[in-house]
């Protein structure tokens, strides 16, 4: 850079290295101002010059490929250094944090480094100790980043097979609770009574009660359903309960509401081998579990298999661990697809599930217009809590499988199982099940690729046109997998619904939502307290 001032003081020329010139034009307005003034002014302005230079030059040694070529320039490149060594234009981010960023980073060599910071107050103490420059800032944040990444990685994923392994066990309290009564059963003879007593035998195909199914091989659940059932009912007479259960629960189960009674509701405990058509000939629920066994071998060596593949995200982990649970093979969840010919002689029933609360009388779901649909549901896709209730077709089905695509419309809204009022009559006009078992083996034959695990995706597709939109008030989904759900809001719905695995007699139930469970447990009673069952976790 070089300084040109003319003889008569009036012109100042300025030339970069570049050879480009900037001209300083000085027009002195009045006799006033000497000649002496302005000589100094330029010796200053000459020392102001040098020192722009070396700011320049410290700037492009600092890594700046690119060196001003006008005092323009110089003026952008030095308003955040005359300000402070740190100011920089809002917004902006060093072009040399991004090429850090993203260079790839071999995760492995991070393992066992104890350089690395663990915290975010550990990162910026030696930020500042160190006067990191931009790259050294940005691969320090990187590595910390990188690491959190994986530390949390391995958390969640152990978090899922915890979760999987306790709600996939039976509770010792459990088992001993079958256990206790199946010896009752066979030592007691008040523990073995006919139910329902035979005179109240016609009730169970009179369509002038209300008739409740519920399927289940757990008697402790059981016991909650059907105590909150009649507890809250305005006409617990016009109550008849109807329990499915396997041939290993039966004794127990039979046990359990022989000593309990309900009066005056009528409750009948039944194994799945005492129906008639389930024994005879081929049947198409067993058939598909069989096959379902079959395709879920893919997960040979089980959960240690699963969860030990570093390259998988944790969420497919946790979708193969619960594929792994036994419910998805069991006879009870898919049973409610044979209403019909489980009750061929009734109309209408409520279904529900063994991981709910009913919480007010439920006698009004029989004054619902069903205008000829089969299935009463409270659909999942509108609600406040967006967790819950945002779930569409695209939720449960894979639309980029073609079949599933030409189909089915993804936005469509979902239902939920767990408390259903079905229409059997209009039911049996249906091929509803034919359907839903159709849809069951083009899933197995296309290894599960049309959606993963459960009976609800091929109940959408069974029900799918032939489901009645319901209150949401008579469903309230969730309480076993989102924890931000409030007593209060949980209180004020007819059913609550402890889908998800946090299971209310589980001890990784949410302890602020497990008193709407336990409220109806006896701590009382004998075999409550001989399993050391609590009413609080």
């Amino acid at each position: 850079m070089q300084l040109h001032i003319s003889p008569s003081l009036r012109h100042v020329t300025v030339v970069t290295g570049k050879g480009l010139r900037e001209f300083i034009k000085v027009k002195v307005g009045s006799r006033r101002f000497s000649y002496q003034m302005m000589f100094y002014s330029l010796l200053f302005f000459t020392f102001l010059l040098r020192f722009v230079f070396v700011l320049s030059t410290v700037d492009t040694i600092d890594g700046d490929p690119s060196p001003c070529s006008s005092l323009a320039c110089l003026g952008k490149r030095l308003k955040p250094k005359l300000l402070g060594r740190r100011v920089v234009e809002s917004g902006n981010v060093p072009e040399a944090m991004y090429q850090v960023l993203e260079q790839p980073l071999n995760e492995q060599e991070l393992k066992g480094r104890s350089d690395i910071p663990q915290t975010l107050q550990d990162f910026m103490s030696e930020v500042k100790r160190s006067k990191s420059d931009a790259r050294e800032f940005a691969q320090k944040l990187k590595e910390m980043v990188t690491l959190m990444e994986q530390r949390t990685r391995t958390a969640k994923i152990q978090e899922y097979l915890y979760r999987h392994v306790a709600s996939s066990s039976i509770p010792k309290q459990l088992h001993c609770l079958a256990l206790k009564l199946a010896n009752e059963h066979s030592i007691n003879a008040a523990a073995r009574l006919q139910l329902p007593d035979a005179e109240l035998v016609p009730t169970l195909v009179d369509n002038n009660y209300f008739h409740y199914v519920l399927a289940s091989d757990n008697i402790l659940a059981a016991s909650v359903v059907a105590k909150s059932l009649v507890q809250n009912s305005l006409r617990p007479h016009k109550i008849v309960l109807h329990i499915i259960t396997d041939r290993k629960t039966y004794f127990p189960m039979q046990a359990w509401f022989s000593l309990h009674p309900l009066s005056p509701a009528i409750i009948e405990v039944k194994a799945l081998h005492h129906f008639d058509w389930l024994s005879k000939g081929k049947v198409p629920v067993l058939e598909a579990m069989e096959k379902d066994q079959r395709v879920r071998s893919q997960f040979r060596g089980g959960s240690s298999v699963i969860v030990a593949n570093n390259n998988e995200n944790p969420v497919v982990v946790a979708a193969k661990l619960q594929a792994l649970s036994p419910k998805y093979n069991s006879l009870m969840n898919h049973i409610r697809i044979h209403l019909p010919e489980l009750f061929p002689s009734l109309n209408k029933v409520v279904f529900l599930d063994d991981d709910i609360v009913i919480q007010t009388d439920l006698s009004p779901l029989w004054d619902i217009d069903m205008d000829g649909k089969v299935n009463g549901a409270v659909e999942t896709c509108r609600g406040e809590d967006k967790f819950v209730m945002s779930k569409k077709f695209k939720s449960y089905l894979n639309f980029s499988n073609p079949i599933i695509a030409r189909n089915f419309d993804p936005e469509e809204c979902a239902w939920a199982y767990g408390m259903n009022v079905f229409d059997l009559a209009a039911w049996r006009k249906t091929n509803i099940s034919s359907t839903y078992y159709h849809w069951l083996d083009e899933n197995l034959k296309s290894d599960l690729s049309l959606w993963q695990l459960g009976t609800l995706p091929p109940g959408l597709i069974a029900f799918h046109g032939h489901v009645q939109t319901i209150d949401p008030f008579w469903h309230m989904l969730g309480l076993g997998y989102q924890e931000t759900t409030s007593f209060a809001d949980a209180e004020s719905a007819a059913v609550v619904h402890f889908n998800g695995r946090a299971k209310p007699w589980l001890d990784i139930a949410f302890p602020h939502l497990r008193p709407l469970w336990a409220k109806y447990l006896d701590s009382s009673d004998r075999f409550i307290k001989s399993c050391h069952i609590r009413a609080s976790s």
